[in-house]
């Protein structure tokens, strides 16, 4: 046997194994990056030819609904997200749980439809599709997801949500209409999150420079039912998320820490970081997910505080 047909038959086996469940994720993603869109749907036609439709495979196929969307190839990306959902709803009529890939398969399908729509102009049917999916999605692990992607549309401009301050870590936070008179930054951050741990020197720096000229930080977190340790009951996460404030969060020792996962519904944080910044009158002025440069925050921050730029 020549070696090309041995590593045909070595690659068929790998696919058809139960570790290729995580494999097929990585190849799409790896193919998606490589803008090889051909290769990533033959990674995930092998893939189901081989092993069938599961929610590995699902979240292949989203990521490849996101890849075509952030070619701007707006039709392609419609057809992948139409099919991920489809597969998905017809997974979740067997009942069960939505275990994590089937939730980030669904959640991804959604907002690419949406964000197809909007590409296509068509943002008040893109907002109208996102709120029928959260009522019917309300209480599952994608609900955030979509109110992310409702926020994206709709909540530059708006008064702020109000925050819920009934639990905190630190000082007590004040509610967000005590700030007007403030630029507000929120910062959405999670004990688990490197890239939150990355944006706390930038926002010190911010603090260090802007603080004194009105403006405020929040750090918004919650609960996520572990520590670095494993699962964990509410106390002893707690006090788990309080020792990572001390150690990593230090430079920020002034900022208040509401407890809640209500905030993260309501905010619409599936991603951490996510960053929204808003002006003395409590309005809205940039919705972030994700994490920011110096540059891009510092730039929208002198907008809300009328500093002159200093070019």
């Amino acid at each position: 046997m020549n070696r090309a047909a041995l590593v045909g038959i070595v690659a068929a086996l790998a696919i058809a194994s139960p570790a290729a469940a995580a494999d097929i994720v990585g190849a799409v993603r790896a193919a998606c990056d490589a803008r090889n869109f051909a290769l990533a749907e033959r990674e995930i036609q092998t893939y189901r030819a081989t092993v069938g439709v599961t929610p590995d495979m699902l979240e292949a196929l989203s990521w490849l609904a996101r890849g075509e969307l952030d070619a701007r190839e707006i039709e392609q990306a419609a057809r992948y997200a139409d099919e991920t959902r489809e597969l998905s709803l017809g997974m979740l009529k067997h009942g069960g749980n939505m275990p994590p890939p089937l939730a980030i398969a669904l959640g991804a399908a959604i907002e690419v439809r949406a964000q197809v729509l909007a590409a296509q102009g068509q943002r008040g049917e893109a907002i109208t599709f996102l709120r029928t999916e959260l009522a019917s999605w309300r209480q599952t692990p994608i609900a955030a997801r979509i109110q992310k992607n409702i926020n994206l549309l709709t909540l530059v401009g708006k008064p702020a949500p109000p925050l819920d301050e009934a639990r905190w870590l630190g000082q007590h936070p004040p509610p967000l209409t005590a700030l007007k008179g403030h630029a507000v930054l929120l910062f959405f951050w999670a004990h688990w999150c490197s890239d939150c741990k990355a944006e706390v020197p930038i926002l010190a720096r911010l603090m260090a420079t802007y603080g004194p000229q009105e403006l405020v930080l929040l750090g918004p977190t919650q609960l996520y039912g572990y520590t670095a340790e494993g699962d964990a009951p509410p106390d002893a996460e707690t006090r788990y998320i309080e020792q990572v404030q001390r150690q990593f969060y230090a430079p920020l020792a002034g900022m208040a820490v509401p407890l809640s996962s209500g905030n993260f519904q309501r905010y619409g944080c599936s991603t951490t970081p996510t960053l929204v910044l808003l002006d003395k009158s409590g309005v809205v002025r940039l919705y972030h997910p994700g994490a920011m440069t110096y540059a891009m925050l510092e730039e929208q921050i002198r907008l809300v505080l009328g500093v002159h730029s200093r070019s």
